[in-house]
């Protein structure tokens, strides 16, 4: 016997089941048909599983992959009005269809880098859209373009560009809070103590990595309150560095150490506004600025 085709095998369903259907593909686009079919039961439609398939097919929505992609097509925020599960699912959804099939760079290149490799180019591509465009400017899509993957991909390490803009300067204070913590360990000399972790600080904001120029140019300034709540906790571990630093000095009666701290904290932050290479190392800059307040300026 011949077989039918499939519109015939499986009659559309009546027109407030396909409503109902489509409705469920926005609202829980993870469920299965089976899943879909015995919801729609319990609401009084009945529809088998194999009539909501042939309704995602009509719709191009016959896999997860495709309904979270669509969902997030529809929305202005695009993938971020998904929840973290349903960007998981997503990630690991598109990874596997496009390893199925063998295509392109970004399969060859998720299935032979190590996951901390490929979480270390996002960290790295992040850092540098975020300090050139801003975080408002800056989406998930821009990032996963620049390192050549799917957004999805990026989901799969972190759940929404908040995350990934704190896990930037976890990251960044976190490497230059042990370089600046071994160089105040370096020396017997209090001021040379200083003098090399203010080194460590202006090489933390104007060299090293895209993710610790990032996180240094943010001890000078964030443009978005509620994110420097966020790192405000690092932020204290790495200046209470140089309070220690600071109060070590023999210093004459009466001086402000904590005014100290901040006046030689903010020159230094700032040196990422004006730093070009090629003239001054960081280390000559520290240098020089400790000098200045250890000697002073005056003939």
């Amino acid at each position: 016997m011949t077989d039918l085709p499939a519109a015939a095998a499986h009659p559309p369903p009546m027109p407030d089941a396909e409503t109902a259907i489509l409705r469920l593909a926005r609202e829980a686009p993870e469920l299965g048909q089976v899943a879909v079919a015995e919801r729609l039961r319990q609401s009084g439609l009945k529809i088998s599983p194999s009539g909501v398939r042939y309704l995602w097919q009509k719709h191009g929505l016959e896999t997860a992959v495709k309904r979270l992609q669509a969902l997030a097509e529809q929305e202005q925020d695009g993938i971020e009005v998904l929840s973290a599960a349903q960007r998981r699912l997503l990630a690991r959804g598109m990874l596997t269809e496009r390893l199925v099939r063998g295509e392109g760079a970004e399969a060859r290149a998720l299935g032979e880098q190590e996951p901390t490799e490929r979480r270390r180019l996002i960290l790295d591509a992040a850092a540098r859209l975020f300090a050139a465009e801003g975080y408002d400017r800056t989406s998930i899509r821009d990032i996963a373009r620049n390192v050549g993957l799917l957004p999805g991909s990026v989901y799969h390490y972190f759940a929404s560009k908040r995350e990934l803009f704190l896990a930037v300067h976890r990251e960044g204070f976190e490497h230059t809070l042990e370089q600046v913590k071994a160089a105040a360990r370096s020396s017997a000399d209090p001021w040379e103590c200083l003098r090399r972790a203010c080194e460590a600080h202006v090489v933390g904001i104007v060299g090293g990595t895209s993710v610790d120029r990032l996180a240094g140019s943010n001890l000078a300034q964030a443009q978005n309150d509620e994110l420097l709540h966020e790192i405000r906790p690092h932020r204290a571990a790495y200046e209470a560095v140089f309070k220690t630093l600071i109060d070590a000095l023999p210093l004459r009666e009466g001086t402000d150490r904590s005014l100290l701290r901040l006046f030689l904290l903010g020159g230094m932050n700032w040196t990422y506004l004006w730093y070009r290479e090629g003239k001054r190392t960081p280390g000559e800059i520290a240098t020089a600025m400790v000098e200045m307040v250890r000697t002073g300026v005056q003939r």
